[in-house]
């Protein structure tokens, strides 16, 4: 099936409501794995924690090190105390970020919101698609008001308020780079235990970094496939992590990506440039595509109709995907960000 052909109900699944994931499991790495083999269609049940008994030495594990941050906010308009939600996105200046104002109607130039106690900010300028920037005041110091205000913001397919478990949780053991507005989810299994285990069986690790966005968990808006795009998500990539990818390959080693932001950089960046990579990334994988950089995929199970869906189509092929997620959801698999994981080979190593 070519791209020409692919339309976005092909990418619908039927999950009934209780298997999305509400809450973490309490050790991160008894999530269960689907291992999937692309070069003879097999497929494999698993714990995350048997990990090592899929990776060889000589793999190289690249892991997005993004840093979640408290990002949504609830207060009220100050004209006419009605509920606002303003969810940050990028900061531009001490006080001054662009965020998305829900309703939207209410991201009026002039606007007033307040958070209670001595947050609140204005909207300087209303933006396309519900964003705005706003400029923040506090009582205080703001960064740190913010932090104490605003909640972690939790994917809309969560039907709770967050938590204080969230504030770890959902973030991975490795994040350092703060920026994201989502975690990385493939990375929420690996626990340092998990970590040490792999490296002392010779699988090494290096990092990337994404700055997760909120288009993440957009809708395709088009029914045709190739005419989607998705929003810009910001990235770096150091010098040492494209000498290490390059080492990797050199020895015959995978190249095992984990998690879907973690391949769209690999895919999108040249590795052999010598110097540290920054930018931005728009790019969409859809079939058929052919992966440059990439051999293993370690990824969440995805909702129906999401980029990421056809990102891991694309990887794995678009039948097998499909039987892969049946046999997910008739084995009760755990879906989306706090769900269990799948690990996609498409040689066999060494």
């Amino acid at each position: 099936m070519g791209s020409d052909d692919m339309k976005l109900d092909d990418f619908r699944y039927d999950l009934p409501p209780e298997l999305i994931a509400q809450r973490p499991l309490e050790d991160r790495s008894s999530s269960r794995l689907l291992a999937a083999r692309v070069f003879d269609h097999g497929l494999r049940d698993m714990f995350f924690r048997q990990l090592p008994e899929i990776l060889h030495s000589g793999d190289l594990l690249v892991l997005n090190d993004t840093r979640v941050f408290r990002a949504r906010l609830k207060g009220r308009k100050a004209a006419t105390g009605g509920m606002v939600e303003v969810f940050l996105l990028k900061r531009f200046e001490d006080d001054l970020w662009k965020a998305m104002v829900r309703p939207g109607r209410s991201a009026k130039a002039g606007a007033v919101f307040d958070f209670g106690g001595r947050l609140s900010c204005t909207v300087e300028e209303r933006l396309e698609h519900g964003r705005a920037m706003v400029r923040f005041s506090a009582g205080g110091n703001l960064s740190e008001t913010l932090e104490a205000e605003a909640r972690v913001p939790l994917p809309p397919y969560i039907r709770r308020e967050p938590e204080e478990l969230d504030r770890h949780r959902y973030q991975t053991v490795f994040a350092s780079a703060k920026g994201a507005v989502a975690a990385p989810t493939a990375g929420l299994h690996f626990t340092r235990e998990l970590l040490d285990r792999l490296a002392e069986g010779g699988v090494d690790r290096t990092f990337v970094t994404l700055h997760v966005g909120p288009g993440t968990f957009q809708p395709l808006r088009f029914a045709e496939i190739s005419r989607n795009r998705l929003e810009p998500e910001e990235y770096y990539v150091p010098a040492a992590s494209l000498e290490s990818i390059r080492s990797a390959r050199s020895r015959g080693g995978r190249i095992v990506a984990v998690g879907t932001t973690t391949t769209r950089i690999l895919e999108t960046v040249d590795l052999d440039s010598t110097g540290p990579l920054s930018g931005e990334t728009d790019m969409f994988i859809f079939p058929p595509y052919s992966f440059r950089n990439v051999d293993v995929l370690i990824t969440n199970f995805h909702l129906p109709e999401s980029s990421l869906l056809c990102l891991v189509a694309a990887f794995m092929g678009y039948d097998f995907m499909m039987r892969a997620y049946t046999h997910a959801v008739e084995n009760s698999y755990r879906f989306y960000s706090y769900g269990d994981a799948m690990i996609i080979e498409k040689e066999p190593a060494g």
